[in-house]
């Protein structure tokens, strides 16, 4: 089982920059893409394999999170301290909100229809309603990477680039843990198990750490060849996906065995990739040649 370049898709050109984080509508395979060096979110269609349209007003987008059961797509600007709020079957922009200053991280709760903002300038964690905007703010005791919700717990899983760790946020009440510690240097992505009990968080050490949440304790590591950026959860295969942007590939780590079992290349500068899971297929994104691989898992 191993990842099949499908195609490519070209995108909007851009002199420099690149692409910031993205993610999939699966109900029709939509992919929502930050294009950071635009300040627009692009839209593809997974199964043509064709760009659908570029929304504007996102300076320096960063964070992207799909809502599916709220039919919504969440884009971070940090250039602007919104939140874009996007109709995800129809790709059309229905609000923004103001967050804060740099907002970057973003995870979406299902549970509760809240959206976890993390910002990496004033350094607080944000709880966000749709409908009514901010409802929680809390300073974090360091500055945040990527983030998560765990259904198991009830709770956002924040990582913390420095001390490293990660702190767990009640959308209920607004109440952070202490730092969970994690013994690797910058906690940088992260993806949790389907059931929500166990967090795989790449490091910038090159090692991607695995954590049980009930218990605060690692569990097994895999060393990675390099610093990653992305990290995605292949649940049906019990694979982790990550994104290394030097020399540019795609590493896929068997979590059974906790090892690098594939390296698929994709262009140096390329952090930021999506997975659908229904349909599974990977898509990453090219800053140089401006257009994303679309893979396949075979």
């Amino acid at each position: 089982m191993v990842l099949r370049l499908e195609r490519y898709v070209p995108l909007p050109q851009h002199e420099q920059g690149g692409f910031d984080h993205a993610d999939v509508y699966e109900a029709n395979g939509w992919v929502y893409v930050a294009h950071t060096a635009l300040g627009t979110v692009d839209v593809i269609d997974g199964a043509k394999g064709q760009l659908i349209k570029s929304i504007g007003g996102c300076p320096e987008g960063s964070g992207v999170v799909c809502a599916l059961s709220d039919g919504h797509i969440f884009a971070a600007s940090r250039g602007s301290g919104k939140i874009l709020v996007i109709h995800a079957s129809k790709a059309t922009l229905l609000k923004t909100i103001q967050v804060g200053s740099k907002p970057n991280g973003l995870a979406w709760d299902d549970d509760h229809g809240l959206l976890l903002v993390a910002d990496v300038v004033d350094l607080h964690a944000r709880l966000v309603d749709p409908e009514r905007g901010v409802v929680k703010a809390v300073k974090l005791p360091g500055r945040p990477r990527w983030c998560r919700y765990s259904t198991f717990l009830d709770k956002f899983i924040i990582l913390i680039r420095e001390p490293a760790g990660y702190v767990t946020l009640n959308p209920r009440n607004g109440e952070l843990s202490p730092l969970v510690a994690v013994k690797a240097l910058g906690p940088h992505g992260v993806d949790l198990s389907a059931d929500g009990r166990e967090a795989y968080i790449a490091c910038d050490g090159g090692v991607v750490v695995a954590m049980d949440l009930e218990k605060g304790a690692e569990t097994c590591r895999a060393k990675i060849p390099g610093e990653p950026d992305v990290t995605w959860l292949n649940a049906r295969r019990k694979f982790l996906y990550c994104a290394l942007t030097k020399p540019g590939v795609i590493v896929t780590i068997d979590l059974v065995e906790m090892k690098v079992v594939q390296q698929v290349k994709t262009e140096e500068g390329a952090g930021t990739f999506a997975f659908d899971q229904s349909r599974q297929r990977l898509y990453s994104f090219l800053p140089n040649t401006c257009r994303a691989a679309s893979f396949v898992e075979s």
